[in-house]
């Protein structure tokens, strides 16, 4: 696995908490209007410049919504002119048109990400809080495929809209996204604790993903749920076992791969739209503002990022657990519920002790 103590793999700055939309699940808890006291865009050229400086992060432009800011585009033009792999996941308003999507085209950036949270219409718009949310969803992906724009698709998985996941794949593989991202609830913002799924259904939700990724046209990737890491080395495992026919990515999926050992802290940094330099967007402990402290000192040395990134230092059966190097469990889970960022996850069933497996394990 890789060794984030230097550089992350991932970082992510909310541009602005500006947005339209009004989701039930908004980890920002997005206001119509901008905050006087966001980042500059000066100040913003700034703090790519030191993204650069770790070397070649994964470049993530998100909000609220990227498209309230007027220096937008002046911005994912500098991203991507200094060799930043540049991302941007604007929400589905009436300012995501398909000049807006040209224009992210032109600026060098090489995917956009658009969320959909419901099967259909009434669903997702329900989720969003805006009539014709979906509408607009479908227009920005017809609008990417027009201009050979590369895709994914963003789904937050809550108790909603758990038993649509089979047709939301559908429309994933539909629009022709690279990658379905899904995202697994953290009580923080709007979101609140009882619209997450259980342990139990979290492993559900694992099995569908799992058998999904044998056969899909488009990679899988988890947010906020490390755990699904351990259940696909396991799986992996008892087909080795078994003697099992390989799947269409052999022992290794690549977007599993990519994402081994990465959680809150460790592999991803985020920076708000004030500055603050979060280990994640669910993890709301700073470790300083970029407008007073490097953010690769903020990264590299300061104690909160530090022991987010040591495996050993985790708490309850996250610190016994065999995978703890693979997985982590969610750190900003175990803060939003237990109130410890270094306590166990408490959405994983995994009992370390309950059936002997390898130290280390891996997929």
């Amino acid at each position: 696995m890789k060794d984030f103590s230097e550089a992350p793999f991932l970082v992510i700055w909310e541009v602005t908490q500006a947005c339209d939309l009004a989701c039930r699940h908004c980890r920002a808890t997005a206001q119509p209007g901008r905050n006087p006291g966001e980042l500059s865009t000066e100040e913003g050229f700034r703090l790519l410049d030191q993204v650069h400086g770790f070397g070649h992060p994964l470049m993530v432009f998100t909000g609220g919504d990227p498209l309230k800011r007027p220096d937008l585009m002046e911005l994912l033009r500098y991203s991507s002119a200094i060799g930043l792999r540049t991302t941007v996941t604007p929400s589905a308003t009436p300012l995501l048109t398909p000049e807006a999507i040209g224009g992210f085209k032109a600026a060098g950036v090489c995917r956009v990400a658009l969320s959909v949270d419901g099967a259909d219409a009434a669903t997702h718009d329900t989720f969003r809080g805006v009539e014709g949310s979906y509408e607009l969803t479908m227009g920005g992906f017809a609008a990417a495929r027009a201009c050979r724009m590369e895709t994914q698709v963003n789904t937050t998985v809550t108790r909603w809209n758990m038993h649509q996941l089979p047709w939301i794949a559908e429309m994933v593989e539909r629009v022709g996204a690279r990658m379905w991202s899904v995202f697994f609830l953290v009580a923080t913002g709007r979101a609140v604790d009882t619209d997450d799924l259980s342990a139990e259904e979290y492993e559900q939700v694992f099995d569908f993903l799992f058998n999904l990724s044998q056969q899909a046209p488009f990679d899988i990737k988890t947010t906020e749920a490390p755990h699904y890491r351990r259940y696909v080395a396991q799986q992996k495992k008892a087909a080795r076992m078994a003697g099992g026919a390989a799947s269409r990515h052999g022992d290794h999926s690549p977007a599993i791969l990519r994402q081994a050992g990465i959680r809150d802290g460790n592999g991803m940094l985020f920076v708000s739209h004030t500055g603050d330099i979060f280990p994640s967007g669910f993890l709301p402990v700073a470790a300083g503002n970029i407008r007073k402290v490097l953010l690769a000192d903020a990264y590299r040395a300061t104690p909160l990022f530090r022991i987010l990134r040591d495996s050993d230092a985790l708490g309850g059966k996250c610190g016994e657990c065999n995978y703890r190097h693979l997985c982590g469990g969610s750190r900003a889970r175990a803060f939003a519920l237990n109130g410890d960022w270094m306590s166990a996850d408490p959405r994983c069933v995994y009992q370390p002790h309950a059936v002997p497996e390898l130290e280390g394990a891996s997929v």
